[in-house]
């Protein structure tokens, strides 16, 4: 269980092995059998853990990139100190002793040799682009994990039966296009997409510039799957569910798919003062019902899925004028195909209803959407296994946030860690890990990757 208050300061440096250690996996799975010097792979493998005082150094210097001064970072993808970052990380793994390579989407990579020669990489990762003044964990934290984890690999002298591989994938969050660089590593990037990017054509392209990149390059960046033995990231949680459960880890069962839709009421504009209200059409109550039903809908009957109107806006959009159109997003989410195709119907036949019991006319248009994904079974074992070995408690909970998993769990296993998020806080200043739990969170990860997927 996790105790409740602030966490110590973890001790500033994890124990290392300093003999080589072959870890056979029959099946790509948990070693067993004896190790060198008389212990069994599971005990040496077992005493692997982070370095949590280089962790923090590292953490604590990339969140300087970008500072906003309240604790908060501004790295917009392929923004001045987003370019500056990934300099930062390139010198940070060559440093180590690390192989590093940018691809034609930008996605930037440190891989260490320990495995045969011809074996598939084991990602692990997340972004190092950042929201608008937005959090220093977000991304972050996983990036450096996996950063710390192929150091400790490689100080511990461990060969595996894969090699391993730190990537930084470019504009998670979607500054420009989201999911840019996993979607042209797994191949779903198209020329369309490209050309329809949400910062404007124009922005694009001139980051791309900026960057090195060219539409051509973004999708000559596919790789081989079979040259990918899984993808593993670290993550918080963005919510509060962690701290409420008192779990140290979250192992991620799903991604939730979402639904985006503009819905616009039609009503009747008229003067504010002398239309009575029995006679109004006004569309803007039609939007404010909706809102409140939609709430209600999703709390009774879907209670793994969330609604959400974050835009709104009435014409003409005066003080004194009854609103004639109301036009206000509708985005949903849920971890389940079938729930999220049900909520769909539910709210459609909701947003009509409220239509017909106020006498005005509707539109809805679907803007976008993308399906729930499963994170694969022997990754959320294998990352179950690995906090158990740890000693610390986890629970199975769907990610009501998208990742970059979601899309690499297109093209090989993926699976997600998630650690607590204080007061549930994201994507701002307030955005807070308690270190104890980014290092707990860094050791599953190491964990897992010694043992393999």
């Amino acid at each position: 269980m996790r105790p409740h208050g602030p966490s110590p300061r973890p001790a500033e440096s994890a124990s290392s092995v300093a003999a080589p250690i072959i870890i056979d996996r029959p099946g790509g799975w948990l070693a067993r059998g004896a190790g060198q010097g008389g212990a069994t792979m599971d005990e040496r493998r077992a005493a692997l853990r982070i370095d949590a005082h280089r962790l923090r150094n590292r953490f604590d210097a990339l969140a300087e990139i970008g500072a906003t001064g309240d604790g908060g970072v501004h790295r917009p993808a392929l923004g001045t100190d987003h370019l500056r970052a990934r300099e930062w990380f390139l010198a940070e793994a060559g440093a180590i002793g690390l192989d590093t390579r940018v691809d034609g989407a930008g996605n930037q990579s440190a891989t260490l040799a320990c495995g045969p020669a011809d074996a598939p990489a084991l990602l692990l990762g997340s972004h190092l682009d950042s929201v608008r003044h937005g959090g220093r964990f977000d991304g972050a934290l996983g990036v450096l994990a996996a950063l710390e984890a192929l150091q400790v690999v490689k100080d511990a002298g461990v060969q595996l039966d894969t090699n391993l591989e730190a990537i930084d994938f470019t504009d998670e969050e979607g500054t420009h296009l989201g999911f840019l660089g996993s979607l042209a590593v797994s191949g779903a990037m198209t020329a369309d997409e490209l050309r329809r990017p949400g910062s404007g054509l124009e922005a694009f392209q001139a980051a791309l510039a900026d960057a090195g990149l060219t539409e051509a390059s973004i999708l000559g960046a596919t790789r081989d799957p079979s040259m990918i033995a899984g993808y593993l990231e670290l993550h918080i949680e963005q919510g509060s569910r962690l701290n409420v459960m008192t779990s140290d880890i979250g192992v991620v069962t799903a991604i939730v798919g979402l639904r985006r839709q503009n819905v616009t009421y039609v009503g009747r504009a008229d003067h504010a003062g002398t239309i009575s209200m029995t006679d109004r059409l006004d569309a803007g109550q039609g939007a404010a019902g909706l809102m409140l039903a939609a709430r209600e809908l999703v709390m009774t009957d879907f209670p793994d899925s969330v609604v959400n109107t974050g835009v709104i806006a009435f014409e003409p959009g005066a003080m004194n004028v009854v609103p004639e159109r109301a036009r206000l997003t509708l985005e949903f989410r849920a971890p389940v195909a079938d729930d999220l195709a049900r909520l769909g119907v539910a709210l459609e036949e909701m947003v009509r209803a409220e239509a017909r019991t106020r006498n005005l006319g509707v539109e809805i248009d679907e803007v976008d959407g993308i399906q729930p994904v499963q994170l694969d079974p022997r990754a959320q074992h294998a990352l179950a296994s690995a906090a158990d070995r740890l000693g610390l408690s986890h629970v199975a909970m769907p990610s009501g946030a998208g990742h970059d998993a979601q899309v690499m769990a297109r093209i090989c296993p993926a699976g997600m860690i998630f650690v607590p998020s204080a007061g549930g806080f994201s994507h701002s200043a307030r955005e807070f890990t308690e270190w104890d739990d980014c290092v707990n969170g860094a050791n599953v990860l190491l964990q897992a990757a010694v043992g393999g997927l």
